[in-house]
């Protein structure tokens, strides 16, 4: 099974338009791809879809016309599968979880034809003061800067509003899968915390407990590795091994923001999973979650 439900194209941060995308896992010999663009933020900003319901409608219409048009179509230039095969295509949407700030994940339920939903903190929340902490992009300095200046370098303070927020998510918004879970770890760079540090593994562990309890699939995000920022795969091995234990199952994602990064990383991860003792992954298809050997 070659698939990648975490794909973002130019309707928020990616570089091209989903055709392009769709064409290039067709050439790759893809079973699967899932579009999940960034849901609408109310502030300005370079990586969401536009906040308007029209935005919203566009970016549907577009996944759902590209899944007419290709249906049936075979991935024949990449050999791998016979005339007339149809690679599955779905319609996704990660969910920038902010609490009180962005829509619930109901509304996009209710509203549009989304087959799944990411659910993904980047922006943390200091509730004491509403103020918002980007933990992602390239820019170290401004996940630095947001450390200092709005939880004060109070380093636990600040990584447990990432896990509690995270935990706040899986709780109470449910998404089919959640994404890049250890991601606060990408600018730290071992410089401010370590991730076996007691407190640290205590976070996670309950964080662990909620998905477990909720429901979900934890994505294997490779993108850190490939875009080198960071050691190790979102999450990490330590955290994989406590994943296996606790039996919540993992899907294979890339997060490619280009056509070409669809399956960057993926013989490494796959490999690393096999290690620590993963015998599958999961992958949506149309009548629900199935497993496929690794």
């Amino acid at each position: 099974m070659i698939g990648n439900l975490h794909t973002h194209t130019s309707f928020s941060d990616g570089s091209s338009k989903p055709e392009r995308y769709l064409r290039e896992a067709l050439r790759q010999g893809f079973d699967l791809l899932g579009f999940s663009d960034h849901s609408p933020v109310p502030f300005a900003n370079s990586f969401a879809i536009k906040n308007s319901e029209e935005a919203v409608r566009d970016y549907c219409d577009e996944i759902l016309n590209l899944r007419e048009k290709y249906a049936k179509r075979s991935s024949r230039h990449s050999g791998r599968k016979k005339q007339g095969s149809e690679m599955i295509l779905l319609l996704g949407l990660e969910i920038d979880f902010i609490p009180g700030i962005t829509l619930p994940i109901d509304h996009y339920r209710r509203n549009y034809p989304f087959d799944y939903f990411i659910g993904s903190v980047h922006l943390v929340k200091n509730k004491e003061t509403g103020q918002l902490w980007f933990i992602d992009g390239p820019k170290i300095s401004r996940y630095d800067d947001g450390l200092m200046k709005i939880f004060h370098g109070e380093v636990p303070h600040a990584v447990t509003a990432y896990y509690t927020q995270v935990a706040e998510m899986v709780s109470r918004e449910k998404p089919d899968i959640i994404g890049h879970l250890d991601k606060i770890k990408m600018h730290n760079r071992g410089r401010f915390f370590s991730d076996s540090d007691p407190w640290y593994l205590k976070l996670v562990d309950d964080t662990l407990d909620v998905i477990r309890t909720a429901g979900g699939v934890i994505e294997v995000n490779t993108r850190g590795i490939y875009k080198k920022r960071s050691d190790s795969l979102f999450p990490g091995p330590e955290i994989l091994k406590k994943i296996l234990a606790l039996s919540i199952p993992v899907t294979l994602a890339s997060d490619a923001h280009k056509p070409r990064e669809l399956s960057f990383g993926f013989p490494d991860a796959k490999r690393l999973l096999r290690e620590i003792g993963f015998k599958e992954t999961y992958f949506l298809q149309k009548g629900g979650w199935k497993a496929f050997a690794l």
